[in-house]
């Protein structure tokens, strides 16, 4: 159904990874505030910043990305016009038959699309993180 190709390694990966970037809804961000530059995603997917990111594609057309952290924590997106095509789910398996073991999935708390995908995936809420103001009172 799907195939997950490195990001690492795919020459069009930057590019089809900012269009991904640029449908995120702004309540499924947790980790960056306004919208980096092409330049600036070009830097950061270089630098590997992640133990495993991949394409997700099917019939070899890129419909979305994974990664998963050093700390083990996964990041998932779709583009919306394929969403609700069993991709998420299929791309979340074959990360974990990939690299089996524990998974945390963080989730903005607006985000009720991923909440509920991660929930249907049977996973179990364990922790509620807050963000304290940059700036002590």
């Amino acid at each position: 159904m799907i195939t997950l190709t490195s990001v690492y390694r795919d020459p069009e990966a930057v590019d089809i990874l900012y269009a991904l970037l640029q449908e995120r809804p702004e309540e499924a961000n947790i980790s960056h505030k306004a919208m980096p530059t092409h330049w600036q995603h070009s830097l950061f997917v270089r630098g590997i910043p992640y133990l495993a990111w991949y394409l997700v594609r099917a019939d070899d057309v890129a419909v979305g990305s994974v990664y998963l952290t050093r700390a083990r924590e996964v990041g998932i997106f779709i583009f919306k016009a394929h969403q609700g095509k069993g991709y998420g789910r299929a791309a979340i398996n074959e990360l974990r038959r990939l690299h089996p073991g524990r998974i945390l999935a963080n989730v903005a708390p607006a985000n009720s699309r991923s909440l509920a995908f991660f929930n249907r995936m049977g996973a179990r809420l364990i922790q509620h993180t807050f963000q304290l103001p940059e700036e002590a009172p």
